[in-house]
C-alpha cells in the first residue's frame, strides 16, 4: 500500500443487526488512486461493511474516516456530498426513468454543471448515448449494470463503492464489467469493490482483504493474495 494518508479507513469497526454480530474488529483502508478488494463467500459481511462505509449502517464500536474526518455518526448523505458514491448490488436503477434521467439522479447534490461528466459517461458507454431516452426497466442486465456505474460518476466521486458487481451477468459481460473499472480506476478514481469472483477482482486490484464471518482473516497485495495457499479456505469460510 502506498504512504498517503487513507482515503477512507474502518478502524475496528463492530456492527450489529438487532443482536446479530455481523462485522466483528473490522479494520480496512483505502488509500487514493487505489483499487481495493474486499472478498467473502455469502453472509461474510461483504455488503455490509460496504453499508457501513456508506452511513446506511452504523457501527455499534469503532469509526468510519472518510477523506481525513471522522464521519462515523455522519448521513448517507453527508458522505455522498463529500465525495462517495456506490454502485449497488442488482443496479437499483429507477426503472420507470429514462436512462438519461437515471444518469442525472447521480449528480442531485450537485451544484455545478456537470455536462462534461455525463459527455464523459457516454464516451465510457457509448451505448448509453444511443439508449438515453429507453426506460432504464427495459434496458438488459448488462446495460442496467453500465447506468449504474454512469449513475455514480455523476456525483464525480472521490472513492466509488461497488457491491458485487458481477453479479447475476453472463461470463462475457463480466469481463467487460472489470475491464470498465478498470479504465475508471485509472482514470483516476479510488475503487474499493465488494466480489465474490475472487480471481477477476485480484487480476484488477492493488490491494485486497477476505472476509470470514464478520472478520478479516487475509490482507495484503493483490498478486500475493492471489497466490496464497489459504486464500480458497479463509474465502469459503471453512
Amino acid at each position: 500500500m502506498s504512504d498517503q494518508a487513507p482515503l477512507l479507513a474502518l478502524r475496528d469497526v463492530n456492527t450489529y443487526y438487532g443482536q446479530i454480530h455481523i462485522l466483528r474488529d473490522v479494520s480496512l483502508e483505502v488509500r487514493p488512486g487505489e483499487l481495493v478488494c474486499l472478498l467473502g463467500g455469502n453472509a461474510s459481511g461483504k455488503s455490509t461493511t460496504l453499508k457501513t462505509a456508506l452511513g446506511i449502517v452504523s457501527p455499534r464500536t469503532g469509526t468510519v474516516e472518510f477523506n481525513g474526518e471522522n464521519v462515523t455518526a455522519k448521513s448517507t448523505s453527508y458522505r455522498i456530498a463529500r465525495g462517495m458514491a456506490i454502485v449497488p448490488e442488482n443496479r437499483r436503477l429507477f426503472a420507470p426513468m429514462t436512462v438519461l434521467e437515471n444518469l442525472q439522479m447521480g449528480a442531485y447534490l450537485r451544484e455545478d454543471d456537470y455536462s462534461e461528466d455525463l459527455e464523459d459517461v457516454y464516451e465510457l458507454f457509448p451505448l448509453l448515448a444511443d439508449r438515453k431516452s429507453q426506460l432504464a426497466g427495459t434496458l438488459s442486465g448488462g446495460e442496467q449494470q453500465m447506468v449504474a456505474m454512469g449513475r455514480a460518476l455523476m456525483a464525480k466521486p472521490k472513492l466509488l463503492l461497488m457491491d458485487e458487481p458481477s453479479m447475476g451477468l453472463a461470463p462475457i459481460l463480466v469481463e467487460q464489467s472489470f475491464e470498465t473499472i478498470q479504465r475508471i480506476h485509472q482514470a483516476g478514481v479510488s475503487i474499493l469493490v465488494v466480489e465474490q469472483n475472487a480471481n477477476m477482482a485480484l487480476s484488477i486490484a492493488d490491494y485486497g482483504y477476505v472476509l470470514a464471518t464478520g472478520r478479516i482473516v487475509l490482507s495484503d497485495n493483490a498478486a500475493a493474495l492471489a497466490e496464497h495457499e489459504e486464500l480458497k479456505k479463509a474465502y469459503l469460510g471453512r
